[in-house]
């Protein structure tokens, strides 16, 4: 395996590479529905793995900016492929918050020796958008933990070596609204998987039901403390989450002012020869989208910098990233499409598909709308959750 990357532009220069080489060729065949095993695993080699991992546990230690600029790398080409990479890495930032000495051995040191893929699995059917409020029960037997429920959406699904898993706390004197986190493996008996993922976009993430019956886990399987769900979700998942799918969106965004100012570049009236670029209004259409996804950038890895760094606007900065990309993302394939004409609106196009992948930005919890409130909170000094 390749070492970590050493800093931001070493990762995302690695990610390009595993973008252009391997994700790219095999863009058509992820959006008709295949999960991008070779690229997942090309990202491993190359020592992207350990990305959100701190170096003290032999990771990258490159935190919510690494994470973000790769996954834009990756979404310029294959919004799924950056998908599926984000999620695992977010998982792995949970794992490697509050480690047991196994849980490190056993999980963390093949992560990031590339060797073990994780992800999420924190959505349920009954909570909608507030997926930090699992239904998923975990109960305390005589050999450790036993989990009964239902997750929804779970990106990397039966692909995954382990599964981020929340639940309501075992624990019977543990306050109202207690949760906790669990790591699943794979191979769990009771654990099985609903259908394919069928959607209009992000048709390569493998997004799939997960049930539960009467799993059996070693209680060394419980992440942190009983009761700590609340903590990981607020402190380690959702800032990473939200990165991820900034990242990813942003990349949608720039892949599709890339096909706008490729089309004008190229293309020229039949009876003038006059070319596009040369149009004084397209010059300025084109003009707004670049500003448009230029400020959307420095607001994200702005966002990414603050919260690494312990910066008090961190916490409005990366709520409020995921909720401009989204916005950005479909307007400016929207107009990229409009600029481009009948070309980018043919079945399969890259545009077609952009638009298609950029759509889902809205309605992944956090939501749009969720974002806009927990921002405005913030500002107010508000803690996200309340009345």
């Amino acid at each position: 395996m390749t070492a970590p990357p050493v800093s931001v532009a070493d990762a995302a220069a690695r990610a390009g590479d595993v973008a252009t080489g391997v994700a790219g060729p095999l863009t058509a065949r992820t959006d008709s529905g295949v999960w991008p095993a070779e690229a997942v695993r090309a990202l491993q080699v190359a020592g992207l793995a350990g990305l959100s991992a701190p170096r003290p546990l032999g990771g990258a230690g490159l935190g919510l900016r690494g994470v973000a600029a790769v996954c834009e790398v990756l979404g310029r080409t294959c919004a799924s492929t950056a998908l599926c990479y984000g999620m695992h890495c977010v998982a792995t930032a949970v794992i490697a918050a509050r480690p047991t000495e196994r849980q490190r051995t056993e999980f963390l040191d093949a992560i990031v020796a590339g060797e073990h893929l994780s992800t999420l699995a924190l959505s349920e059917p009954g909570t909608g958008a507030q997926f930090w409020l699992p239904q998923t029960r975990l109960t305390r037997t005589d050999a450790g933990l036993r989990i009964d429920g239902e997750k929804s959406f779970v990106t990397n699904g039966s692909q995954a070596d382990s599964y981020v898993l929340s639940t309501v706390a075992a624990d019977p004197e543990a306050p109202a609204g207690q949760f906790s986190c669990v790591l699943v493996p794979k191979e769990a008996a009771g654990l099985t998987w609903g259908a394919e993922w069928s959607g209009i976009g992000m048709r390569g993430n493998s997004s799939r039901g997960m049930r539960l019956e009467d799993v059996r886990l070693g209680p060394g399987h419980l992440l942190g403390a009983e009761g700590d769900q609340i903590w990981y979700v607020f402190e380690v998942v959702a800032p990473y989450f939200l990165m991820a799918m900034a990242g990813t969106y942003l990349g949608v965004a720039q892949a599709s002012l890339d096909e706008a100012t490729a089309h004008l570049s190229r293309r020229a009236h039949a009876h003038t020869g006059r070319r596009l670029a040369s149009e004084p209004v397209l010059q300025h259409r084109l003009g707004e989208l670049w500003a448009q996804v230029e400020r959307t950038r420095r607001l994200v890895y702005w966002a990414a910098e603050e919260a690494d760094g312990g910066g008090p606007s961190g916490l409005p900065g990366l709520t409020s990233a995921k909720a401009e990309v989204a916005r950005c993302a479909v307007e400016v394939t929207n107009e990229a499409m409009t600029l481009v004409g009948g070309i980018g609106y043919r079945d399969r196009s890259p545009l077609e598909r952009h638009l298609r992948d950029a759509r889902a930005a809205d309605v992944m919890s956090p939501t749009t709308d969720i974002l806009r409130t927990w921002t405005g909170r913030a500002a107010l000094g508000l803690p996200l959750l309340g009345e």
